[in-house]
């Protein structure tokens, strides 16, 4: 699909109801809710009208039109002309991360054979509401170091009791008494 140049560009976006012109620099309106305002959903309505018709098919809990207004058309070529750029870097650059605010990516509970030491095995909002209605007291943040360093004792325990049985799953029985 060809897309006209930056310089031919009138308006702004069609509204997704209508499929009228949004003017550059006009009012036009946005769905609350995030979904339908991801990049490559991206609904925009001309009217509160328009914007009210697609709630029947998107079933929207909550949800009400938010009043935004066009970018005006030198800005609007700005953004575009510097996502192309992007694009093209990326592309360019191969699969490696181009934002260089973006953090390595980690990859939990593979199929390593080195387990993760100091990853919180802990619920910790869920521990800490159990400490504060059995005994009404808080629970420090170092709490949940040790708890986890417990839950990998256990867990460690019940994985050699599973290997003993010739399992290779982990069941409850294996937590309750290792054999000695």
């Amino acid at each position: 699909m060809m897309f006209p140049p930056m310089a031919e560009v009138e308006q702004f976006k069609l509204c997704s109801t209508c499929k009228k012109p949004i003017a550059f620099g006009s009012a036009y309106f946005q769905c609350s809710v995030s979904t339908c305002n991801r990049p490559r959903v991206g609904l925009f309505f001309c009217t509160v009208e328009c914007w009210d018709a697609h709630l029947p098919m998107m079933r929207h809990r909550e949800a009400w039109a938010e009043r935004m207004t066009a970018p005006s058309a030198a800005d609007f070529e700005r953004d575009e002309h510097a996502a192309t750029e992007r694009e093209t870097r990326a592309k360019e650059q191969g699969p490696a991360m181009t934002d260089p605010n973006d953090k390595q990516r980690r990859i939990v509970g593979g199929a390593s054979d080195e387990p993760a030491s100091k990853d919180v095995l802990i619920v910790v909002s869920k521990m800490k509401a159990y400490v504060r209605a059995a005994s009404g007291m808080n629970t420090s943040d170092g709490v949940v170091d040790v708890l986890s360093d417990k839950v990998r004792e256990l867990c460690d325990a019940a994985i050699a009791e599973a290997r003993l049985a010739g399992r290779k799953t982990v069941m409850e029985r294996d937590f309750r008494a290792p054999r000695e």
